[in-house]
């Protein structure tokens, strides 16, 4: 009887397990299901910069509690890309119509931090801006609803933006962009950035044929980038224009180098590299003023 009884304790903690486990699965679906309470207003007086973290079909607004916010007026060699992201924004944060913006070119020519800059001028202004992932694209709708009746001026930003041949998400962002069905809010914009100046991979055998209208397919590839009413191009550097940069950069850290040897280092990073860009410019600089700083130091 003893083993009996034994046996069918262990049967039932084994089932009270399992549905303990099954109970939790549950609750985490639940979870999923119900949206998320709305953030309070009072969250966007005391911060500027958020993360949306998805949550099933909604999601929350994370606080960035130490935002990058770098100087446009420390930016080379892209002011007509500078203006007219400026300009766009000044007319957004004063209530007037604005385009959604779509930064695409060179990687580490500095699309990213234009968007970031323009947070740092306006700011104080109401100016707001929400980081999403590419792949919370999806959630958009959650987004927008929550921000909508919101007193500020938002930009939702989607850093390195792009599609993999055979995803569908990139029609829900069309569709979100501009041609639902709902109206769109005057105090919301999408900027983007993107090696991509079309967002999605081309094939040759799109031109070449394979489709009895091939060219249907191409304008269904290119037609999300003409939701962006802005596009700006962001080319790769000169050999001036990258030495610019780091001269700009040694000058605001107030490096102790010689110009010469400056630019001489400079374009011997950068052929180590294998790019003249902004971003090699600015880790070029990271390396000399540590190189610098241990030297004095160290007494050298």
């Amino acid at each position: 009887m003893g083993g009996n009884r034994e046996g069918a304790i262990g049967r039932w903690d084994a089932v009270a397990d399992r549905l303990g486990q099954i109970l939790d699965r549950v609750d985490r679906v639940l979870d999923r299901s119900v949206p998320p309470a709305a953030p309070e207003p009072e969250l966007f007086d005391r911060h500027i910069a958020f993360r949306w973290r998805r949550i099933g079909t909604g999601g929350a607004f994370e606080p960035v509690e130490h935002p990058h916010l770098p100087d446009l007026g420390d930016l080379v060699g892209i002011d007509f890309a500078v203006e007219d992201l400026v300009r766009n924004t000044e007319q957004f944060v004063a209530g007037f119509s604005a385009n959604n913006v779509l930064l695409w070119g060179e990687r580490g020519t500095g699309k990213s931090t234009c968007v970031k800059g323009v947070l740092r001028r306006f700011a104080d202004r109401g100016l707001r801006l929400v980081e999403v992932q590419r792949d919370d694209l999806l959630t958009l709708p959650a987004i927008i609803g929550t921000l909508r009746t919101v007193p500020r001026r938002f930009i939702l930003f989607c850093d390195d933006l792009s599609f993999g041949e055979g995803e569908g998400a990139y029609r829900e962002l069309k569709v979100l962009l501009e041609g639902g069905i709902e109206a769109r809010p005057e105090n919301i914009l999408f900027y983007a950035t993107s090696n991509r100046r079309h967002l999605m991979p081309e094939r040759m055998e799109e031109n070449l044929g394979g489709e009895i209208h091939p060219e249907e397919a191409v304008s269904e590839k290119l037609s999300l980038a003409d939701r962006f009413g802005l596009n700006l191009s962001f080319y790769p550097f000169n050999q001036e224009t990258y030495l610019a940069i780091v001269e700009r950069y040694a000058a605001t850290f107030s490096l102790p180098v010689e110009r010469e040897q400056l630019r001489r280092e400079a374009l011997q990073w950068a052929l180590c590299k294998g790019n003249r860009s902004g971003r090699a410019a600015r880790q070029f600089i990271d390396d000399l003023a540590g190189r610098l700083r241990v030297r004095l130091t160290d007494g050298r």
